[in-house]
């Protein structure tokens, strides 16, 4: 396994009336987070919140390519991230224990905090079509280039590891600075994943090893 510590290239936040970050995504341009009673838009190059949505997001966030996707409590909600109306719900695996959420292969990759998971699910209908066990807390889920990333956060201990998405073993871990903690993951495709703060209200953003 491949180990290295974390370089935090840039924070951001915190933000006017966000006291939580929980997950968040990338679309290409913004990284959404969401923020219990919002999901919010976020200018990586201002540093400013562009847009805000009115809606419960209370945990993960994923983005499809044209569809957000937001736990909210036991439900996984997709919205329109034009005009923030959620277009359809599905259950979530936890049934309220839910932490992260990525789009991968075509579906949804929930994290299971305290029970230490990560299930595959049907987009449509929500039916877990795998689980993936963790030795750890599971926070934020990324899918990227391929790769399943997903974040930890236990104590005052943190990290994002790189696992199989078939077996679960840990491939490669980045160790946070002793109490920062990872809430919600993202790559965005190239050099760096996003990663949020939990109750200290910031996003930071660290660099991806090539």
């Amino acid at each position: 396994m491949k180990r290295s510590q974390a370089e935090i290239i840039r924070e951001y936040g915190p933000f006017p009336g966000v006291e939580q970050v929980h997950g968040l995504t990338y679309d290409g341009r913004n990284v959404w987070f969401a923020a219990g009673e919002t999901l919010n838009a976020l200018d990586t190059d201002s540093g400013e919140t562009v847009r805000s949505l009115d809606i419960q997001a209370h945990a993960g966030t994923a983005f499809d390519g044209e569809h957000l996707w937001q736990i909210a409590e036991a439900r996984i909600q997709k919205v329109d991230p034009k005009t923030g109306r959620v277009l359809a719900t599905i259950p979530a695996p936890g049934g309220g224990g839910d932490s992260g959420l990525a789009w991968g292969e075509g579906t949804l990759w929930v994290g299971q905090y305290r029970d230490q998971k990560i299930h595959q699910i049907d987009p449509q209908t929500g039916k877990i079509l795998r689980t993936i066990e963790s030795k750890r807390f599971v926070t934020g889920v990324s899918w990227v280039d391929g790769e399943l990333w997903h974040g930890t956060w236990q104590g005052e201990e943190s990290d994002i590891r790189r696992i199989d998405p078939k077996t679960g073993e840990v491939l490669q871990q980045i160790d946070m600075p002793p109490g920062i903690g990872v809430s919600g993951l993202e790559a965005d495709g190239k050099d760096r994943f996003y990663c949020g703060g939990g109750n200290s209200g910031k996003v930071r953003a660290v660099r991806k090893p090539k």
